[in-house]
């Protein structure tokens, strides 16, 4: 039943893709409050496959990498949503949609069996440790979307020609200020799924803070997103350079999120 929700999610989320890509080059506003209604539609279909996974399983639908990644472009698109609600901006979805699309289109090519975990991977501390990690790293998604539209933007302003997507894109203002308000979401959260994660492996593997694979580059891209603050709240850095180093933090979190998971073959926990 999950997966047909699931699917439906998929149509939505195709559908409100297309719909703010042609927004984004005819700025209709009909278009535009089209495209939201598919995303609207596409994440309750995806809500309601969450549900029925958690009562099919009786855990949280984080024990897998089909799994993560799904709850992952779920959180991408809760979050942009309340961005859109917020800036009452529809061109970010341009951006943000098709990275949801392509999490979502990856989640439905991997394996949708239920595995059993064993008794190390089970547990509300565990879960609680994977959501808070899944969660800050959707926020950084939008970082990135909007690291990525300020050099464009700038890009257009810099030119003596600017093309037709310097009128289309928001503004640097808006642009800087979405993607410091998604820093300031995420980069807590991140934390405290490091602090969790750090007390679960105390707990079950007696090591505070393991440096495998995953736990090192995890640490890595806190680091990158707590300079990233650091210059941006003391040093007043803003515009490029944030935007830059916006893109390369999360690029290390896509690595750490599918990239490990991958290689080692196992569980993204």
């Amino acid at each position: 039943m999950d997966h047909y929700l699931f699917y439906l999610a998929l149509l939505g989320y195709l559908l409100g893709t297309l719909g703010y890509l042609l927004h984004i080059v005819n700025r209709k506003v009909a278009i535009g409050k089209a495209a939201t209604c598919a995303t609207l539609a596409g994440f309750g279909a995806h809500t309601l496959s969450h549900v029925v996974r958690i009562y099919t399983l009786g855990r949280p639908p984080l024990g897998s990498l089909y799994e993560s990644l799904s709850f992952f472009a779920w959180a991408i698109v809760l979050i942009y949503l309340i961005t859109e609600l917020r800036y009452q901006n529809r061109v970010i979805g341009a951006f943000v949609l098709p990275m949801v699309l392509l999490s979502a289109l990856t989640a439905a090519a991997l394996p949708r069996r239920i595995a059993e975990l064993g008794p190390a991977l089970q547990g509300m501390g565990l879960w609680i440790h994977v959501a808070f990690a899944i969660l800050g790293n959707a926020a950084f998604a939008l970082t990135f979307c909007t690291g990525l539209m300020y050099i464009l933007q700038e890009r257009q302003l810099k030119s003596r020609h600017p093309g037709k997507m310097h009128f289309r894109l928001p503004s640097l203002e808006l642009l800087d200020d979405v993607g410091v308000k998604s820093l300031l979401f995420g980069f807590p959260l991140l934390t405290l799924a490091l602090i969790t994660g750090s007390i679960w492996a105390e707990h079950t593997r007696g090591s505070f803070l393991p440096l495998y694979g995953r736990e090192t580059w995890s640490i890595l891209s806190w680091l990158i997103f707590a300079g990233l603050l650091y210059a941006r709240l003391s040093a007043g850095w803003r515009g490029r350079k944030a935007a830059i180093l916006a893109i390369i933090g999360f690029c290390l979190v896509l690595f750490t999120l599918i990239g490990v998971s991958l290689m080692r073959g196992g569980p993204p926990l």
